[in-house]
């Protein structure tokens, strides 16, 4: 976590204090991960799938995504309009509570 966090940290000295870890010891962590790394594969496969494979699922995700995201977007934009109109005509903000 450390590690992680020193990726994006502006001021490893303050992040160090934080920890309570000497920098050494932060930059030794830091090695340790990038050498890990490097022997780590590249991509992490499902069992018995192939490259292609995955790029087609991987991609079939993404445009099922981009679908949800343009209705997503389209309904807030109609929810929007409605609430401006109701706003214009002085008319309630909200939808009443069930019972009233």
């Amino acid at each position: 976590m450390a590690v992680e966090r020193a990726r994006t940290c502006l001021h490893l000295g303050r992040l160090c204090e934080e920890l309570g870890v000497r920098p050494g010891t932060l930059r030794k962590w830091r090695k340790q991960a990038a050498a890990r790394h490097d022997r780590q594969p590249a991509t992490v496969q499902l069992a018995g799938e192939s490259v292609e494979q995955e790029n087609r699922r991987l991609k079939r995700a993404l445009a099922e995504k981009v679908l949800e995201v343009d209705f997503l977007q389209g309904a807030l934009q109609q929810v929007e309009a409605r609430r401006q109109r109701n706003i214009e005509s002085g008319a309630r903000a909200s939808t009443p509570r069930s019972g009233e």
